[in-house]
């Protein structure tokens, strides 16, 4: 049998897409006489749609973020008056904005759909209630706690972060034995082992001193560089790398900035090998987003987390700071007293690492692969 899997998700943020990538990747190299088809749902819909969609959701987290976070509680609420109601009319508007969507699921033979966003998964239950489709699919959550818009039946089965988050799940109805906590798929990378020293020397790195890794995420949103300015007034010798994504405008801005002469800097734009920074890193400065987070557990780093996204990200950073993993800067005035009194207690510091290697799922992507494929035998 020659399977052929459809694997969905948004490009809402980039967690969404890298957590298919892994997927992608494992499916790939666990099935290689696989068809393996990887869509972004958004790329088959209309430049408006994708606008709202897409777009929006970075205006408000860069501009409003506490309006997202008030719209992610709200949702996640059972019983709110005109509940069923909305939900119909969101669907019926994603429906009528997704008609190519629609037609590669009709228009096609799938064995299997596995979404990593909840819109495909939302279409999909939809067209199998309705009796016009039939694939199975499975849905990959992406952060370390669940939500009620994840739930979309029929589904036959959904992989969350921890074990909190399936029993979230259950509360809304689906049946405990379609669940099962594998962790966020990362990519396979971040389970290879590596030689510290043939990596330090790739990047010009030294081992004198902490080395402090700044992920300003794919996108290369948030206070870039009053982070980067705020770790340069540490009193502690620091190594400091910075990745600015996708953000030529901050990268530049990054590289005209001072750097004190206790400390040394690297400045990068995006790069696909954050396995290997993360590897070498001590701690790793970013937003607490799911699949950075996943990664950064899965190579054994502490995290310092700075600006979470109200909501989702508030919560993976509850998860990390209730497992000892990471220590959280509410003001980034503070982030240079804070750090450097974690750099003068290197039991602590050992502590967050080693908790952090514990919590890693580097395999979660495996997992919910070789789940997922006994679905179609």
């Amino acid at each position: 049998m020659n399977p052929r899997i459809l694997v969905l998700s948004a490009s809402v943020g980039a967690g969404h897409l890298r957590a298919a990538e892994a997927v992608e990747a494992a499916l790939r190299q666990s099935v290689p006489h696989a068809t393996v088809m990887n869509v972004d749902v958004l790329t088959l819909t209309n430049a408006a749609f994708r606008h709202v969609y897409g777009r929006a959701y970075l205006d408000l987290v860069n501009k409003a973020p506490h309006v997202l976070g008030y719209f992610y509680d709200l949702l996640d609420k059972p019983g709110r008056p005109g509940w069923h109601r909305s939900d119909r009319l969101r669907l019926a508007l994603e429906r009528l904005n997704l008609t190519r969507f629609t037609r590669l699921l009709r228009n096609d033979t799938w064995d299997l759909i596995i979404n990593t966003h909840f819109l495909p998964a939302e279409i999909v239950a939809s067209l199998r209630k309705k009796q016009k489709l039939e694939i199975p699919q499975v849905t990959v959550t992406t952060d370390f706690e669940t939500h009620r818009l994840w739930v979309n039946q029929p589904c036959e089965h959904y992989f969350t972060a921890t074990q909190e988050g399936a029993l979230h799940l259950q509360s809304w109805g689906i049946p405990p034995g379609d669940t099962t906590p594998t962790g966020i798929p990362i990519h396979a990378r971040f389970s290879e082992p590596t030689e510290r020293s043939a990596l330090l020397a790739k990047y010009g790195l030294s081992d004198d001193r902490p080395i402090f890794l700044q992920s300003a995420g794919g996108f290369g949103v948030g206070p870039v560089e009053r982070i980067y300015e705020s770790l340069l007034t540490v009193e502690e010798p620091l190594h400091v790398v910075v990745v600015a994504g996708r953000n030529e405008k901050a990268k530049k801005r990054l590289l005209s900035v001072p750097v004190p002469d206790r400390h040394r800097t690297r400045v990068l734009g995006f790069t696909d090998k954050m396995d290997e920074l993360m590897a070498v890193a001590d701690l790793v400065v970013s937003k607490p987003g799911g699949l950075t987070t996943s990664e950064t557990l899965a190579r054994g780093a502490a995290m310092v987390i700075v600006n979470p996204i109200p909501g989702q990200e508030s919560r993976n950073s509850d998860y990390l700071l209730e497992n000892g993993a990471a220590i959280k800067v509410n003001n980034i005035t503070t982030m240079a007293h804070k750090v450097t009194e974690l750099l003068r207690d290197p039991i602590r510091l050992a502590q967050l690492k080693a908790n952090a290697k514990r919590l890693g799922r580097p395999r979660a992507a495996f997992d919910v692969v070789e789940r997922s494929l006994k679905l179609i035998g």
